[in-house]
């Protein structure tokens, strides 16, 4: 749990170069009102240097009555068979991106996503299915094929993405059972592969029986069923109550609620109620077919269920699914109803980048496949996780008051980032400035598994939406010639997890890992001390303490085989890189300190580095300098007037909780 680390900063930042959308092609423009257009090929940015580069990604407010307006044009100007669309609001995407290809669900609008297309738009190149109202083919399933075969055959070495909701997800399913070859990745909101498990299921005889009534639009049929179903049992009743509250975001809660609204006759459009029984007879259909060939299904994925399903049982079908397919994964959104896409706290791009699914290649890379998270995602992140000092709102900061100190080029010490280059850490130093720190991290962050002791650690998917990596020399190498900004932890896991009388002990390794590299690039090196959590918790049970009880080493020992122990050709306490989670017991806050240290150049050095002993004597001046880092808090926090929180919390009182609270005085 210590925080003893270096920041390597590129010595110079590339520009970015973002090309025009070139062409497009409306459809019906005399009466398009939104932004459609007919599949095309669209030109993608890149960086005068031709490597792929993103900049954070941050959308227009997109609400529910932009569904209507472009679901009226698509039902207005509606001919022929299923076809595929590009929304112009997707812009144009980054170079080299992957295809996805969005399966409606029962609407068959294909504009489930369009709160989402801005932001995919910017990393995919999306194309939507539209199956008109009247359209009456069988579960498109070789429409989909024909596809996904032909863009495979163009870009083999690309993945083509398949999101699906509801029915679409049981198509997307068994095209991938049927095309293993294929480099699909597969997004399924809610899929129907339960709907033998619906609670709509006692309905669907009502339904098709109100369907050959001389007034059978959908508003009057749904406006029927409620009336009807309250004088029935009560299980089929509470079907129909299903059937009216299922539809938060869109459709049937509308007819419910709103039978004069002004979007009543858009969606008895989308949904006659002959096209609605059409759809619910091919999921009784797709359902059956997607279970039967759910083994064959080879394609990484990802299943979305909402937690307030009153459709579908969506939450069990999901772990019913991963523990069936070979290489998938669950997120659940417990506040959600079934149109989860529509959902206003549903974001698919930032969940993409969270779970770690985008790659614009057969195999992910960490560093040219991340995305930087948009301010909208920092601010989430900053609320979902206020005990995190540096990435906290400010009231928060305020009360906690951690002691920021940084070293200028003339070795003052000042309070503040006035010392770093390019200014602050983490989160503070992205909104500031545009610059975003790209951590080094175990691999077991990274690490999902099915079965085992490892669980998913809390922040996980924090730390790779903010672009951690794996640690490894490749990655290394890959982030420092892309001119990142690198936070580094050279003693690892081993000093992370110190044990009792370790606290602020350096575990590095004796020889140079990262000296030579980071002078081949000119980076700069910024030694980085922390103090503080010996204030907040003291440890119980550390390594040893548990190793001598024989079912905590056992679970220690496997716990280490199943995320594979790291240095393990190095001697002593730094090869000892076994996992453990130490037990502690918390104590009342403290305060926490930060040191950064005068940066070290090695920009002009390259050839002097590649002398060993040179480059020994520079990492062991590196070694030094975190040390004193470390020496100079513990020495000047117990002069500290405001250490406790009780102090600070008067001080404030008396000056305002928006005043910075002193610390102690700068030598």
């Amino acid at each position: 749990m210590a925080s003893n680390a270096l920041h390597l900063f590129p010595s110079r930042f590339s520009s970015i170069l973002r090309c025009n959308l070139t062409s497009s092609f409306s459809i019906n423009p005399s009466k398009m009102t939104r932004r459609l257009a007919v599949s095309t090929r669209r030109t993608s940015s890149m960086t005068a240097t031709g490597e792929n580069k993103s900049q954070p990604l941050e959308q227009e407010r997109v609400s529910l009555k932009n569904f209507f307006d472009q679901a009226k044009d698509l039902v207005t100007s509606d001919v022929g068979p299923p076809h595929w669309f590009s929304p112009l609001d997707c812009g144009h995407p980054l170079h080299n991106s992957p295809l996805l290809l969005f399966l409606p669900g029962i609407d068959g609008t294909g504009l489930g996503l369009i709160m989402h297309h801005q932001k995919l738009g910017k990393i995919f190149e999306v194309l939507c299915l539209h199956i008109p109202p009247k359209d009456r083919t069988p579960f498109t399933v070789k429409l989909v094929e024909r596809t996904i075969r032909s863009e495979h055959h163009r870009s083999p070495n690309r993945p083509i993405y398949l999101v699906g909701e509801s029915l679409g997800a049981c198509i997307s399913l068994s095209v991938a059972s049927r095309n293993p070859d294929i480099d699909l990745v597969l997004i399924l909101a809610n899929p129907a592969t339960s709907f033998s498990r619906s609670p709509l299921q006692p309905i669907l005889p009502l339904l098709q029986f109100m369907a050959n009534l001389p007034n059978h639009s959908l508003p009057h049929v749904v406006s029927s069923t409620a009336g009807a179903m309250a004088d029935l049992d009560k299980g089929v009743g509470v079907g129909a109550e299903l059937l009216l509250t299922s539809f938060d975001p869109s459709l049937l809660l509308y007819y419910a609620t709103a039978l004069h609204n002004s979007n009543l006759q858009v969606l008895a459009d989308i949904l006659p109620i002959q096209t609605l029984l059409w759809k619910l007879e091919m999921i009784n259909s797709a359902s059956p077919y997607a279970n039967s060939r759910l083994h064959a299904v080879k394609a990484q994925t990802l299943i979305l269920s909402s937690g307030r399903d009153p459709l579908l049982p969506s939450q069990k079908e999901g772990l019913r699914l991963q523990r069936l397919l070979a290489n998938c994964e669950i997120c659940t959104f417990q506040d959600c109803s079934h149109f989860l896409f529509l959902e206003d706290a549903f974001d698919l791009v930032t969940v993409i980048k969270q779970v770690g699914v985008y790659r614009r290649s057969k195999e992910r890379d960490f560093v040219s496949d991340y995305i930087p998270p948009s301010p909208s995602e920092l601010r989430t992140l900053r609320d979902n996780n206020r005990w995190v000092i540096l990435s906290q709102p400010r009231w928060w900061i305020n009360i906690m008051s951690p002691v920021m100190l940084s070293t200028l080029a003339d070795g003052t010490i000042v309070r503040g980032f006035a010392g770093i280059p390019s200014e602050g850490p983490v989160l503070h130093l992205w909104e500031q400035k545009g610059i975003h720190l790209r951590g080094i991290a175990h691999p077991m962050m990274f690490m999902k598994l099915k079965q085992g002791n490892l669980v998913e650690l809390p922040f996980s998917d924090y730390f790779r939406l903010m672009g951690a990596v794996p640690v490894s020399g490749k990655n290394f190498f890959k982030l420092l010639s892309t001119k990142s900004h690198i936070l580094l932890y050279p003693g690892g896991i081993r000093e992370a997890l110190h044990r009792k009388g370790e606290a602020y002990m350096l575990f590095w390794p004796e020889r140079s890992e990262f000296v030579r590299m980071a002078a081949r690039f000119g980076a700069k090196i910024v030694p980085f001390g922390t103090v503080g959590e010996d204030d907040f918790f003291d440890i119980l049970l550390d390594y040893e303490d548990q190793m001598k009880i024989p079912f905590l080493k056992k679970y220690i020992d496997a716990l280490s085989d199943e995320v594979g122990k790291l240095r393990t050709t190095v001697d002593g306490e730094v090869g000892n890189q076994d996992v453990y989670f130490p037990g502690i017991l918390p104590k009342y806050p403290g305060r926490f300190y930060y040191f950064f240290g005068k940066t070290i150049e090695t920009d002009g050095r390259k050839q002097e580095l590649r002398d060993r002993q040179k480059a020994q004597e520079l990492y062991l001046q590196v070694k030094s300098e975190v040390e004193n880092c470390i020496a100079y808090l513990q020495e000047k926090r117990e002069s500290d007037p405001y250490r406790s929180l009780v102090s600070r919390l008067l001080f404030q009182a008396r000056h305002g909780f928006t005043s910075e609270v002193p610390a102690f005085d700068l030598d």
